[in-house]
Parts: structure tokens; C-alpha cells; sequence
């Protein structure tokens, strides 16, 4: 289920995206977006591996710096080109994208340049000036990362002191008439019992519920097996996204849900496909291109920014993407009653199970993954992991400052929970 979400304004000068030449002008959306856009819809851009958390679920393994992350001017190259391609909007995420020292100067020439910009963060930098600023701005949507309604069931994901730290910012957004914030939850099956206590939260700062799907990618394939929710937790997620899901975003994480449309239930809203490649994709912190943020895994990754052409050529040449873009092989799932609503599920949760990608998703709610899942099954291991204790042995010179590997040096530790050492 594919939910177009941008900023809650844009820049009005921004034109609508093209669809490519042999996109069908009519028929269902679905239709026209399986063969691809000219510009991704949902670009999400992690700009750095750096993170003052360890999230147990974080799906790029962030932690550490990537020595070879892409530099301010190179960031503004990208942004350049998203422009003449007429990329409505940046999702910005990491890591946690406000620890680079160049993070502000990035958003102010991404919204003078007509691209509004997402940026998630974990509450760590957004203290009162920062968050008059952001209320000050046009362009600019702030989603604040948080895993439980309580202290308790957040901090034994995301790390003690995160949700005082991300509620305080919240307070801030709130108290400098920032408008719309957004509440970005993975569900788990420890929080799917408070997604009323989430509604409530997100109504207490005037902000807007989102919630998304655990991908079992990065370290969350760790713990995925402990945490995404139980099938009677789906179908209690699915029938309260049909009661509040008018009210709620959703990305396109829950797609699988819709098969219980089908039996006796009603639909949700949106479009019902694997966007990678098609409508999203991910540029990660030094570069790679990859189709889709789930998915930062050699076997996905489309190319480089600096050294396959640039941003464009990849999104609309490259091979990996062609490939994406043609009818995929749905298996045995093309002969299931439900396929039009789920479409097989997603690629990126049936890939790091261990599922064969024209099978079932590992979380069916017809059953059929669990019976995958209780078979034999290699799991693909991480090809990047930026986990802090993992040295960075890319490096070719000493660290000139400490930032250069730790770039929350000098953060006190009461703001920067668990920064000692990265």
C-alpha cells in the first residue's frame, strides 16, 4: 500500500512529475506506476551513518561515520539534479542526520532550490532555537522517531533516555507553533497494543501519526523473529488502520494487510505494489543508489552517484532498475484470490528471511509465509554494518578532529544518550 506523503507544503513552483513515455495515460494507478516514473515520488537520502542511538531495529546499522561520505558539495549536486528532474520532495534521514555539521546549510539549499525536505530524526539536535527555525520555514517536514507510548516499551528499542529526548523535542515544535509534526513508529509486537495511546500522543503536540512496518533489514534481522507482530496483532493493526487510518500515514508499508480485504473485511486506501525502483529508491551516505530503502544490500544497489553519471542516469538507465520495472514473476501468489490487493508483499522482508522473492511475504496474512518460514532457509548476511565497536578501517590517514569518527564529540551526555564513544 503506497501512500504518496510530502511536506505539508510545497514549493509552489514545483512542477508535477512526468510519467514516462510508455507509461499508459489511463487506466489504474497501479498500471501506470509499475513501469516506473521519470523521478522517484519517495526519494529518501540518508546522509550519514552517524547516530547517537543503536536502535536494536536499525536498518542501516547505523552508528559510525562512513569515512567516505559524501562531502557539502557533492550533497548540493545531487540536490541540483533533483531539481531539473522535478523531484517534489527528500525524505532525510541516517543515522541521525542533524549530527553533520552541513546539515542545515543542506536543508536551506534543498528548499531554495525547490525540494521540500523530510528529514527524520531521533529528537537529539531539536532543541528550542532549532525548532523556531523549522517553524519559521516554508518547505521544511520533521518526523520525529518514537517506538513506544511509554518510556518503557520505547527505550528497550531505541535505548534509555530516547523517549524523553524525542517527546522534549516534540514539546519544542509544539511551543514554537511548528505545525503538522509527524510521529514515525515502527510497529513491533510490543507497541501494537498502544497504537490508541500513539493517536493520543500525536493529538497532544499537534502532530500526525505515522506508522510503519518492521523490515527485517540491517539489525533488525537480528530481532525480527522477537519483534514483528504476532498474525492476530496484524489483523488487530489492519482492522484499527481501517477505523483511524483516514487520520494516519502509512508509506507504503502495509500493503500485505490488504488480502484481508478479501474475507469479509474492507480496503485500505492506497496503491497496493512494491514501489522499489519504480517510485522510491535510497541514496545512501557515500553515494550507493539503491531501490529501496529496505533493501541496502549489493543486490540491490543500482550504482553510484559519483561514478555511474550521476543521480538521473541511474534512476532511469540502469540495469537494475530496467529490470524492476518489467512484470515481475509472483510465483505460486499469482494464483492466490488476494493477489490483486497484496501483490505478493514485499520484496525487501521476503529477500532477508530467507523467502524466495516470487513467493509469499514472510508475514501472509493467509498463512503462507509462516509455513515458508517454518522450513529450511539461508538468510542473506549484512554487506554494511556501521554498528558502533566496529572500527573504521577504511580510513587512510588518522582522524584530523574527533568528529571525523565521532561526530557528537563534545555533546553532553544528558542530550546525546549513549555518545561517549562511537
Amino acid at each position: 500500500m503506497t501512500t504518496i506523503e510530502r511536506p505539508s507544503t510545497l514549493p509552489t513552483t514545483t512542477p508535477p512529475l512526468n510519467l514516462a513515455p510508455a507509461t499508459p495515460k489511463v487506466g489504474r494507478l497501479v498500471d501506470q506506476f509499475e513501469k516506473g516514473l521519470d523521478a522517484p515520488i519517495c526519494l529518501t537520502w540518508e546522509l550519514t551513518y552517524a547516530c547517537n542511538l543503536s536502535c536494536v531495529h536499525c536498518l542501516s546499522s547505523s552508528g559510525k561515520r562512513d569515512p567516505r561520505e559524501l562531502n557539502t558539495e557533492q550533497c548540493k549536486a545531487i540536490i541540483d539534479e533533483l531539481q531539473r528532474m522535478q523531484v517534489f520532495y527528500v525524505n532525510i534521514g541516517g543515522g541521525e542526520p542533524t549530527v553533520r555539521p552541513d546539515f542545515w546549510e543542506l536543508v536551506d539549499y534543498a528548499t531554495s532550490h525547490q525540494v521540500g525536505v523530510k528529514f527524520s530524526t531521533n529528537g537529539l539536535r531539536i532543541d528550542e532555537k532549532v525548532a523556531q527555525r523549522l517553524a519559521a520555514s516554508d518547505y521544511v517536514d520533521v518526523q520525529i522517531s518514537l517506538d513506544g507510548a511509554t518510556a518503557e516499551v520505547n527505550d528497550a528499542v531505541r535505548g534509555k533516555g530516547s523517549f524523553d529526548m524525542a517527546v522534549r523535542a516534540l514539546e519544542n515544535l509544539k511551543n514554537a507553533g511548528f505545525k503538522d509534526a509527524k510521529i514515525s513508529v515502527v510497529m513491533t509486537r510490543q507497541n501494537v497494543a498502544q497504537l490508541d495511546e500513539f493517536k493520543a500522543l500525536a493529538d497532544k503536540y499537534d502532530a500526525t501519526l505515522r506508522i510503519t512496518r518492521l523490515r527485517p533489514s540491517g539489525r533488525g534481522a537480528d530481532v525480527w523473529d522477537d519483534l514483528h507482530p504476532l498474525p492476530e496483532q496484524q489483523r488487530e493493526l489492519y482492522d484499527w488502520l481501517v477505523e483511524h487510518g483516514d487520520r494516519v500515514l502509512t508509506g507504503d508499508s502495509f500493503f500485505h494487510l490488504s488480502a484481508f480485504a478479501g474475507s469479509g473485511g474492507s480496503g485500505l486506501p492506497g496503491l497496493n505494489l512494491c514501489g522499489a525502483g519504480r517510485v522510491v529508491c535510497l541514496i545512501d551516505p557515500v553515494g550507493d543508489v539503491y531501490a529501496c530503502p529496505f533493501a541496502i544490500h549489493e543486490n540491490f544497489l543500482a550504482g553510484n552517484i559519483t561514478t555511474d553519471g550521476g543521480f538521473q542516469e541511474i534512476w532511469q538507465r540502469s540495469d537494475l532498475f530496467t529490470e524492476l520495472r518489467e512484470p515481475q514473476n509472483a510465483g505460486a501468489c499469482t494464483k492466490c484470490q488476494h493477489f490483486d490487493a497484496c501483490r505478493g508483499g514485499c520484496m525487501a522482508a521476503k529477500f532477508f528471511t530467507g523467502l524466495p522473492l516470487d513467493g509469499p511475504d514472510p508475514e501472509c496474512v493467509q498463512g503462507y509465509g509462516e509455513e515458508l518460514l517454518a522450513g529450511e532457509r539461508s538468510k542473506p548476511t549484512a554487506n554494511k554494518d556501521h554498528s558502533r565497536g566496529v572500527p573504521l578501517t577504511l580510513m587512510t590517514r588518522p582522524p584530523s578532529r574527533d568528529c571525523d569518527e565521532n561526530p557528537l564529540a563534545g555533546f553532553a551526555p544528558t542530550t546525546a544518550t549513549g555518545c561517549s564513544s562511537c
